[in-house]
């Protein structure tokens, strides 16, 4: 008796599903349009039973054809593809999801077709240059045991060109100076070295409270990103765009002449991008509270030997304002986004 296994075919293929909430996005009709595969079709649909539209997939590669196996035996195959460069940045944000997939299809002799989806995260560097940095624009250090053809070569490949942007946009530093102020006068004076970052790098900010004519007894500094639905899609007119919050400074500062904060970018969250229906923006928010009188500090006489205790007084009037402070957070390397996710799983397919 023959126990092996027939395989008719096997095929993989990369796949990007985009999802919209109906409460903040109305898209344009779709049409009757029916995802729908028999059981008994040979062709690979791999957006099949997912939600939302598939916005980009890439042709699909046959893995194998008529495939024998006898008990015990096993066939590995190697699969590789290109994501084409004007796809979407994976995102999951309140309005709208861009979820990538590397979907396989294997089917058995007279058996339906069987899928495995593998989830996977893209980063998309926007407004990447096609030709190469001029050579006064370089960062990396240059080889001298390199030959002329190879590093041509090496400037020529899209990875190391965009990890060449990446490095010449986000190390420029000069200060940026700002006066913080509200209707009875400046507050105080802030500090920020850069306005570009790359996912995982430090946000470092200065305060000089010693500069400022209104007493500062509070402030906090957020990180958040904006998602914005632009204007032809949005469910209503002038709806406001979404914001979350990825890390938040807050600090006592009366009678502090001094003070900075560090606010780290999560490597799992999504760099700026804009698309025909969203666009991701980036922003420090700031919110301080002023007291709308002078507050002396507490005094104490240096020939003094016993302890002084300074209580807070009981009851001040306040006021509060915000400000936003727009910035950049391009992508990182891969290797160092990838640092989010350190363990290798293992999918299986039941045919």
């Amino acid at each position: 008796m023959d126990s092996s296994e027939m395989l008719a075919w096997a095929s993989a293929q990369i796949h990007c599903q985009f999802h919209a909430s109906e409460n903040r996005v109305a898209l344009p009709a779709q049409g009757n349009k029916q995802d729908v595969q028999a059981e008994s079709e040979t062709v690979l649909i791999p957006s099949r039973g997912e939600r939302g539209q598939c916005v980009l997939d890439t042709p699909p590669k046959i893995l194998f054809c008529d495939l024998r196996l006898d008990p015990g035996e096993s066939k590995t195959y190697s699969y590789s593809e290109v994501v084409p460069i004007d796809g979407p940045p994976s995102f999951r944000g309140q309005a709208v999801k861009y979820v990538y997939k590397l979907t396989i299809g294997c089917q058995r002799v007279n058996s339906p077709i069987k899928l495995l989806r593998v989830p996977f995260r893209v980063l998309v560097l926007q407004g990447m240059p096609e030709p190469p940095f001029p050579q006064d624009e370089e960062v990396c250090p240059s080889n001298p045991f390199l030959e002329e053809e190879e590093v041509s070569r090496r400037d020529s490949r899209p990875l190391e060109r965009a990890l060449d942007m990446l490095m010449v946009t986000t190390s420029r530093r000069y200060p940026h100076m700002f006066n913080i102020t509200n209707m009875r006068g400046k507050v105080a004076k802030f500090c920020i070295f850069k306005t570009v970052y790359r996912l995982g790098e430090d946000i470092i900010g200065t305060f000089n409270f010693s500069e400022g004519d209104i007493p500062c007894l509070q402030y906090s500094v957020s990180l958040q990103s904006e998602e914005e639905i632009q204007q032809q899609y949005q469910r209503r007119p002038g709806q406001t765009p979404s914001v979350t919050g990825h890390g938040r400074h807050l600090e006592s500062c009366l009678h502090t002449a001094f003070s900075h904060f560090s606010l780290p970018i999560p490597l799992n969250v999504t760099p700026g991008f804009s698309r025909d229906i969203v666009t991701l923006r980036w922003r420090l928010h700031f919110e301080f509270v002023t007291a709308r009188e002078p507050m002396e500090p507490p005094t104490v006489l240096q020939n003094q030997s016993e302890v002084t205790v300074w209580a807070g007084a009981e009851h001040v009037d306040v006021d509060t304002f915000s400000w936003n402070l727009p910035i950049k957070v391009l992508p990182t390397n891969p290797a160092l986004a990838s640092y989010v996710s350190q363990f290798t799983g293992t999918n299986t397919i039941t045919i």
